[in-house]
């Protein structure tokens, strides 16, 4: 903890911050290690405060005992000069994409409170934290791995057992339950079983639509791991496929393992995003692929980097991301192959090994 709160300072300085209020809660577990619902770091060139209201106490002296605690009582605008009083700060930045509206006027108005020696100023701030997050620690790794490995073997299992007739929700029910049973947190994100034409929606939450023989059908599953997540798809068919679904799979299956046997330490998210894209392309289904190659996964299911097609964040060794081209077509279905990797050696390896494949 204390190097990652060194790090931050080292951008608080160069970005002539005083001082910077974390809201985010993957932030906010990140650099102090409190896991709570509710709470606030506080975080200067010389002090951490930990401001947290009487329910989380004894946690955050537990989990966070290298923060100065704060207890908290009433609202923000009225604790929060009291909290922030000892930093001696003047220039306050803030998680602009985190803080509500309603969060930002009661901070605005406790600066107006906190006058007496010249007031402090807010100022806005976008992803200060966060690519601190980028680049994993073995202990983060080995979480992603271990949470990878439960999903795999649990899309395995499920997979096995699947039949026409079963419905989607009750497929995600199963997945759902393996995942606890194999010692899982719990869910990185709600499960998506999507079949038929529901696999035409990206994000299709599992209905009591029964599974068809010979269709496609989209599985999106990720376990939770101390913290730490996984995402992978699978696009399975019961029984013996057409030729269009033959053909689609195929497409998305060789994007994939053009990305994964190519992306590299130094390209951008747009380059990494074009070695899947131009293979769809070439096949002719390149409006059919609306959404990112990927995405970083960590203590949140999207974060830094961004694999898109407008993307400039620069792949990095150590940095854990995945690889999920899909071609979607309204009122058929859809195919999508997803793989959580980290880059090593300059290249990737998947930590995600569940079958591909459609027979």
């Amino acid at each position: 903890m204390n190097q990652r709160l060194a790090k931050l300072r080292q951008k608080l300085a160069k970005a002539e911050l005083d001082a910077l209020v974390v809201s985010q809660p993957e932030d906010r577990r990140y650099l102090s290690g409190f896991t709570g619902s509710a709470g606030l770091l506080l975080i200067s060139q010389n002090k951490a405060v930990l401001a947290t209201d009487f329910r989380y106490v004894e946690q955050s002296k537990q989990q966070a005992p290298d923060f100065e605690l704060f207890k908290t009582e009433g609202d923000l605008g009225q604790w929060f000069p009291d909290a922030a009083g000892g930093l001696g700060a003047k220039v306050w930045g803030y998680e602009s994409q985190h803080l509500t509206v309603a969060e930002f006027q009661a901070l605005k108005g406790a600066m107006r409170r906190m006058s007496a020696n010249g007031r402090p100023r807010l100022v806005a701030t976008r992803e200060m934290v966060e690519p601190l997050r980028e680049v994993k620690e073995p202990a983060e790794l080995a979480l992603v791995a271990r949470a990878s490995e439960i999903t795999s073997r649990t899309l395995d299992e499920v997979a096995a057992i699947l039949e026409p007739g079963m419905s989607e929700a009750a497929a995600a029910w199963e997945i759902e339950r393996r995942f606890h049973e194999k010692g899982a947190q719990g869910l990185a994100f709600e499960t998506i079983v999507a079949a038929g034409a529901n696999a035409a929606l990206p994000h299709h939450l599992p209905s009591d639509r029964p599974l068809g023989r010979g269709e496609t059908i989209v599985v999106d599953l990720g376990a939770k791991l101390g913290g730490y997540c996984c995402d992978m798809t699978r696009t399975l068919c019961l029984g013996k496929p057409d030729d269009k679904v033959r053909r689609v799979y195929d497409t998305v299956f060789g994007a994939q393992l053009t990305a994964l046997n190519t992306v590299a330490v130094g390209m951008t998210g747009a380059e990494a995003d074009a070695l899947a894209r131009s293979f769809i392309e070439k096949a002719g289904y390149g409006e059919a692929f609306g959404h990112s190659l990927g995405h970083g996964v960590g203590l949140a299911i999207h974060e830094l980097p961004r694999l898109s097609h407008v993307s400039q964040d620069v792949l990095e060794e150590g940095m854990v991301f995945t690889i999920e081209p899909g071609i979607y077509l309204a009122g058929w279905g859809g195919v999508r192959i997803e793989d959580t990797v980290v880059l090593e050696k300059g290249g990737a390896r998947s930590l995600t090994t569940a079958k591909k494949g459609l027979d």
